[in-house]
């Protein structure tokens, strides 16, 4: 029996659940986030997305 390769199809761009956008930041914080990324092996993209999830969760409007 012949076996088949599956392609599938590539997922558009913006397809994978994520939104790009641009930020300011103060070069103090890209600074902080920089040293953050090289203590823990992960980049400044991972680090922005944990912080701020976190920071949505634990937030309270008065």
């Amino acid at each position: 029996m012949e076996e088949k390769l599956i392609i599938q199809k590539k997922r558009l761009k913006g397809d994978d659940g994520y939104k790009t956008f641009s930020v300011r930041l103060k070069e103090e914080t890209v600074h902080r986030l920089n040293r953050l990324s090289k203590e823990t092996n992960r980049s400044r993209n991972e680090l922005i997305n944990l912080l701020l999830e976190y920071a949505i969760d634990n937030s309270k409007v008065k």
